[in-house]
């Protein structure tokens, strides 16, 4: 007799469907993405699957890094081996939320929620001397700038803070 309850508990945990939910801070470049796409459709276009997935393409045209591989993985580039630009138009169509479309597209394929933007340096707090030189050298790309002659660690921070007035917004 006390089998029989655990056979039944046992059958409902193994049928039962699963349910994926986002965690915090998951899928934080699918959602950033898709509500900025979505801020650039006009009401007409909200509603048309076909025209959603073609300005889709339009807007990730200018991405660049974890935004633009969002955009390969859905078939938004050019260069992109798969679509599945349906599976992101067609919920957005019926004005579902931009987690929940990420929710679905990650039962797709889950590199998608993957992706996540990299931290940010708080350059009023940070200590530089205490940075590897590969940080340093990233620092200098993301802005755009290179480093002629730099040798050493000390060649970077001093590059590094020539340009900071330039690239690091000062906060009032």
């Amino acid at each position: 007799m006390s089998v029989l309850p655990l056979i039944a508990i046992t059958i409902t945990v193994l049928f039962s469907p699963l349910v994926f939910s986002l965690k915090a801070g998951e899928c934080e470049v699918c959602i950033s993405v898709l509500d900025r796409f979505r801020a650039t459709l006009g009401k007409e276009q909200q509603g048309d699957q076909k025209v959603i997935e073609k300005e889709f393409v339009k807007f990730c045209k200018p991405l660049k890094l974890k935004e633009n591989r969002f955009c390969y993985y859905l078939g938004g580039t050019a260069d992109a081996a798969t679509g599945i630009l349906g599976e992101m138009a067609k919920p957005l169509s019926w004005g579902m939320p931009s987690a929940k479309v990420c929710e679905k597209l990650k039962k797709k394929d889950r590199q998608i929620c993957e992706l996540t933007y990299e931290k940010q340096i708080d350059f009023s707090t940070v200590d530089l001397k205490k940075l590897k030189v590969k940080d340093l050298k990233k620092i200098l790309n993301d802005w755009d700038e290179g480093c002629d002659g730099c040798l050493e660690k000390s060649d970077f921070i001093k590059r590094i803070e020539e340009l900071k007035p330039k690239h690091v917004r000062r906060e009032l």
